[in-house]
């Protein structure tokens, strides 16, 4: 197998922080005083290993909720293996060729316009969330369809202005504390012989475990970690961290958008969030980032759902929150 540096890391195997499927939602809804609210509907784009669920709790909330499911993701096209069930087969898993192989970033780029211009069909507003490197995606989604657009949000999320992508913010200097290649030991296959960048999140390597643990959810518990990764594909795309991502501002700089800053992120640092805000808000001075402190992990904990939560809903209100980059 090749070496492997951060930049192969970057390429797909960071975890989507939208991937929240833990439960919690009584405690968000009594949250909220009954009355007449904005309905909308919410389009998750999909971050790494295909992850693009949403809360559940926003539908109690009165909102449409979303994933996109993109080529070389989808249940039908094989990326669950038998050779990634129980007991694993190592050797077939370096070797067999990826359904991702022939797919491309704007080949998942028009599966997430074609999400939007069906939400947006509805007649409700659409907000397009896009977590960690699902922002680069919410990025070119929003600069081809603007007008369906009602709000950007960036969680945790890539937001590329100044720098073209993912991985040439990671090379900054505000990336430097990142623990991204925590997740490098997972990788269990050359991309040059499968066509993506393969992972084992099936893995019981306790040191991996622990290690990864610390990088994405060390405010969760290990049965967090465990159900998380079991929501993420084995395969990702080799060419997304390297995929220029950089928004048009008379079209994507012109919808409104919110920035949930996760405090204590050891993937995204809080100063390379905090880069990325600044950054676009100079590129696009008249329409700046709403920004939303979530203090949590790269991935979002049960006991930060309902914050999480409510940070979506007050955005789906219009509500402005008094924190700022």
């Amino acid at each position: 197998m090749t070496t492997h540096t951060r930049r192969t890391v970057l390429g797909g195997a960071v975890a989507s922080a939208a991937a929240v499927s833990v439960a919690g939602g009584p405690a968000v809804a009594a949250a909220h005083s009954p009355g007449r609210r904005r309905r909308c509907t919410f389009v998750f784009a999909a971050g790494a290993n295909g992850v693009s669920a949403g809360p559940h709790e926003l539908a109690l909330l009165g909102h449409r909720c979303v994933g996109v499911d993109l080529p070389g993701h989808r249940q039908a096209d094989g990326q669950f293996r038998v050779s990634y069930q129980a007991p694993q087969d190592l050797a077939a898993l370096a070797t067999e060729r990826s359904p991702l192989a022939e797919v491309t970033p704007a080949d998942h780029v028009a599966a997430t316009v074609d999400v939007v211009r069906r939400a947006a069909a509805l007649g409700d507003p659409v907000i397009l969330v896009g977590s960690s490197i699902g922002g680069a995606t919410a990025t070119l989604v929003a600069d081809e369809v603007p007008r369906l657009v009602d709000t950007l949000v960036y969680d945790a999320a890539y937001c590329c202005t100044a720098l073209a992508t993912p991985n040439e913010y990671m090379s900054t200097p505000e990336a430097a504390d990142s623990e991204v290649l925590a997740l490098l030991g997972f990788v269990v296959a050359d991309p040059a012989v499968v066509g993506a960048i393969r992972s084992n999140w099936r893995t019981a390597d306790e040191a991996l475990l622990a290690a990864a643990k610390h990088a994405l959810l060390d405010d969760g518990t290990d049965a967090e970690l465990l159900a998380q990764l079991n929501t993420m594909a084995p395969d990702e795309l080799t060419s997304t961290g390297d995929t220029d991502a950089r928004g048009n501002p008379r079209a994507w700089g012109r919808i409104p958008r919110a920035y949930i800053r996760h405090t204590r992120d050891r993937i995204l640092p809080p100063a390379l969030q905090s880069r990325m805000i600044a950054e676009a808000d100079r590129l696009t001075p008249r329409n700046r980032f709403v920004v939303h402190d979530l203090d949590c992990a790269h991935l979002v904990s049960a006991a930060r759902l309902g914050d999480y939560v409510r940070i979506l809903d007050r955005i789906a209100c219009g509500r402005r929150s008094v924190a700022r980059a």
